[in-house]
């Protein structure tokens, strides 16, 4: 299983008109589900004299990824299904994209709505940009001081990064690393420590 994934760099919006109606997209990061109700309350507040409010979002990872999309009135399949068809073609995780619609007088028939929903998501998508991110481990080592600085400069070939530290005779380090390469890092610790660090891996 791969240790990344990809989401939106930024929450951003972008609004497009289609034949006078206002088409208005807005992309969200989704730490959590309640993160995602608690936007599209926002939005339907906020919007609340819009004709249409639709969505799609993904939460979670891999196996665990779920996803949900509204339509929100728009004849079924025309909105809410463009939309997550963008999230998905993306590979984004944990992403919420809104678009808004005020009628602008002027019907846009099912193809028209589908074209759309589709522009002003990738529109929104490409503004936001998209983002790598890796799944990361917390190992917390207690080494010597004397290998304190060994151990710095073997960091950058694992990606790892200090979080934390605490200074004495021995140094305790919290260090943030990709998961790939969690137990390759905590073997050269052991190593260069002739077995005598304490590692805790989390």
């Amino acid at each position: 299983m791969n240790d990344y994934y990809f989401s939106i760099n930024r929450e951003d919006s972008i609004e497009l008109k289609f034949k006078g109606s206002r088409f208005i997209g807005r992309s969200f990061k989704t730490d959590s589900l309640s993160v995602v109700e608690s936007k599209l309350q926002e939005i339907r507040k906020q919007e609340y004299s819009a004709t249409h409010n639709c969505y799609g979002w993904t939460y979670g990872l891999f196996n665990e990824k779920t996803f949900k999309y509204s339509d929100d009135g728009e004849p079924s399949g025309t909105a809410g299904k463009p939309i997550y068809d963008h999230i998905e073609g993306n590979n984004l995780s944990n992403a919420l994209i809104v678009v808004t619609r005020y009628f602008g007088g002027t019907k846009l028939g099912t193809g028209g709505l589908v074209k759309a929903y589709s522009e002003t998501t990738k529109e929104v998508i490409s503004l936001s940009g998209i983002k790598k991110l890796y799944l990361t481990d917390l190992v917390k080592v207690d080494l010597d001081f004397t290998l304190y600085n060994q151990l710095l400069n073997q960091m950058p070939n694992y990606e790892a990064t200090v979080t934390g530290s605490e200074f004495s005779d021995h140094v305790k380090l919290e260090i943030s690393i990709r998961k790939s390469k969690s137990e390759m890092f905590i073997k050269m610790i052991t190593d260069l420590s002739g077995g005598k660090a304490i590692i805790e891996k989390k």
